[in-house]
């Protein structure tokens, strides 16, 4: 697959004939898969804007199976591997790792409703399956080392979030997952659980090969240490993750109850708001059940009604009289989010154009303009949401409020308000795109090295 690249941050040694960036990863919800709106992941989009510093483009290749990320890159079949890979010392002795950008730590999963291991030694008797080739079949190699009896599986068709739903439907007791991917997955299968760690913390990072070139990779080098220094690493961690640290088990078990029970209900109605305004029905459906619970019988103790919660004056400036009628509020809704997304900056690029409409659907466009205006003053950017959202709090305290125009307001429930809706946004893509309860994205298949292009030469 080919993408544009990213605006060019910089002009580069490499040499002119150089234009295709040939990337190495896997389809998982940490890497690479096919989201609402195309390609993204955390690795992909990493890759994306590497690509557009070196002002190339970017073609991503995917394996038939995780086995095959390290000889690819050590016999030069790529350019480089961004597929969330462990620095180990055994990968160490055939390709080189680039600069670290994340830390994690390995994790025992198993499911509740069974008996919760407590150690290694609990495991006897379990099925536990891992990735062939990863570093979870490798870690539980060191520890077999002291306790021969521990065995398990290893599979060269499954991936880590497969596995994680292996175990969700009963086919496994146990796997092994990164921390970062099973925080990801956990919305997706709640019943799921963190048994202990069975690593310390391990960096991840990208695959180069080894050899006397070293232009693609000191230019990574230079690239990890601008965007670490200039704030995209940053915001990309906030993209992927941070709306889903905080896991609520009887929330998020409430939210899938109601996706069956009450939301067939008005989905067309969202369907339908979301063709009017150019929006995605299941944001708009996120929206609605933040605000309601998807009850169109709903009203707040400030006067608020409907699905989509609207004030009396609101439904009647989206030209509505009855807020209580749920396509009347949907269509309502949806109509006033679009134009507050119309009313920011044009310069605000998506997601953030997103998170930031959504905010003043909240608390009101005057208080998000009071809380960039926070932003930039204490030298933060004002349109960037990992930013803007740091500040929000700042909005209920005395000495920042009445600094403001607008003065106090609830930033905390606004900043909470935001991440649920991502939480539920993820949950209803997960399900309207792949049905439930198989692996938990829409993973894409490709064909692998039978149709690679010859790698471009680097100097």
């Amino acid at each position: 697959m080919r993408c544009r690249p990213a605006r060019p941050m910089r002009n580069t040694v490499l040499k002119p004939a150089f234009t295709l960036l040939v990337v190495l990863t896997r389809n998982s919800p940490t890497t690479y898969y096919a989201g609402a709106s195309g390609p993204t992941g955390f690795e992909y989009d990493l890759a994306r804007l590497f690509a557009g510093y070196l002002g190339v483009e970017l073609k991503i290749v995917v394996p038939e199976n995780f086995n095959a990320i390290i000889p690819n890159v050590a016999q030069r079949n790529v350019h480089l591997a961004a597929a969330g890979l462990t620095i180990t010392d055994a990968r160490k002795r055939h390709i080189r790792f680039g600069p670290p950008y994340q830390s994690i730590t390995q994790q025992l999963i198993y499911r509740s409703g069974t008996p919760r291991p407590r150690s290694l030694e609990d495991l006897r008797g379990g099925l536990i399956e891992v990735v062939a080739g990863s570093s979870h079949a490798a870690r539980l190699s060191e520890l077999a080392i002291s306790l021969p009896s521990l065995a398990w599986r290893a599979s060269n068709q499954a991936g880590e979030a497969e596995l994680l739903s292996r175990v969700w439907n009963k086919s496994i007791d146990y796997t092994v997952a990164d921390s970062n991917a099973f925080t990801l997955n956990q919305h997706f299968y709640p019943e799921l659980r963190v048994a202990f760690d069975i690593s310390p913390p391990q960096q991840l990072a990208w695959a180069f090969p080894k050899g006397k070139d070293d232009s693609l990779y000191n230019e990574a080098v230079k690239f990890f240490a601008l965007i670490e220094r200039n704030g995209q690493l940053a915001q990309l961690r906030d993209r992927h993750y941070s709306h889903v640290r905080d896991f609520d088990y009887v929330g998020t078990r409430k939210f899938l109850r109601h996706m069956q029970q009450r939301l067939p209900r008005y989905q067309a109605y969202f369907e339908e708001a979301a063709r009017k305004y150019n929006l995605d029905w299941r944001l708009l459906a996120a929206i609605g059940y933040q605000e309601s619970h998807w009850n169109h019988r709903a009203v707040s103790p400030t006067g608020v009604r409907g699905i989509m919660m609207l004030t009396r004056k609101t439904a009647a400036e989206m030209g509505y009289r009855d807020r209580i009628k749920p396509r009347n509020s949907i269509d309502g809704g949806a109509r006033y989010f679009r134009k507050l997304k119309l009313r920011l900056p044009e310069r605000i690029k998506e997601p953030d154009r997103t998170w930031f409409a959504l905010a003043a659907y909240n608390m009101g466009m005057g208080h998000l303009h009071d809380v960039r205006s926070l932003t930039r003053r204490q030298g933060g950017d004002p349109d960037k949401w990992v930013d803007v959202k740091e500040r929000l709090p700042l909005l209920m305290q005395k000495r920042w409020y009445q600094q403001t125009r607008y003065g106090y307001a609830r930033g905390l429930e606004a900043l909470q308000y935001v991440e649920n809706i991502r939480n539920y946004y993820d949950i209803l893509v997960w399900r309207n795109e792949t049905g439930q309860p198989p692996p938990p994205l829409h993973l894409v298949r490709q064909p692998v090295f039978d149709s690679m292009p010859a790698i471009p030469s680097i100097l």
